[in-house]
């Protein structure tokens, strides 16, 4: 097969390229926790799970590669979050990361504890290779979606009160929201199993679902 060549007679080889990365924000909440992301180790550091593109592997495949292999996680769905490619962004070289997203509730994640452990998302401190940039990025889309909408992706595992919702949101956004105003955006939204839930102190509180 012939060489493809521009219109400067160079072959695609004779330009500089970047290592292509992908690295992942998994974001869960804990229960009674603050919103908190997936870390693993490396050497004496922490960081987002992430790998370099193997020749010929998609994108897609080199995610859940990562997840499997550095974190022994499986079964997830990230989605693309965001190309960061400053050329300075990574100390050990030119490295675009192509960044991915996902929202687990805390019961669908299971986690490999010699590889991996869940951090508050406050409580990070400084990661390597760009790694805050990413993690910022995605908390504040993860925010942004849960701004006006009860649970677009789906942080909840089944049937829940509205105290339980306003609970998420708030582990979400970082901060106590007025009770009554968000019941008034949530409520229309929703709508009633029929059912309460049991152990509840006080008036029964009704269960609902999307």
């Amino acid at each position: 097969m012939e060489t493809y060549r521009d219109s400067h007679n160079r072959a695609l080889t004779d330009y500089p390229r970047p290592s292509v990365a992908v690295d992942t924000a998994v974001l869960t909440v804990p229960p009674g926790a603050a919103l908190s992301v997936l870390l693993v180790r490396t050497g004496d550091e922490w960081r987002l799970p992430g790998t370099f593109l193997h020749e010929g592997e998609r994108l897609a495949d080199a995610v859940l590669r990562s997840l499997q292999t550095k974190a022994g996680v499986s079964g997830l769905s990230p989605r693309q979050l965001h190309v960061f490619d400053d050329p300075a962004r990574d100390n050990r070289g030119w490295v675009l990361s192509v960044a991915h997203l996902d929202a687990v509730p805390w019961s669908r994640l299971s986690i490999d504890a010699d590889l991996a452990r869940v951090v508050p998302v406050t409580d990070v401190g400084a990661l390597p290779y760009g790694h805050n940039e990413i993690l910022d990025r995605a908390v504040a889309t993860l925010r942004s979606s849960y701004a006006s909408a009860p649970d677009p992706l789906h942080l909840l595992d089944g049937a829940f009160t509205l105290r339980q919702l306003q609970d998420l949101h708030e582990a979400v956004a970082g901060e106590p929201l007025m009770r009554d105003s968000f019941r008034r955006a949530m409520e229309p939204q929703l709508r009633t199993t029929g059912e309460v839930a049991a152990g509840t102190v006080g008036k029964p509180a009704r269960l609902f679902e999307f």
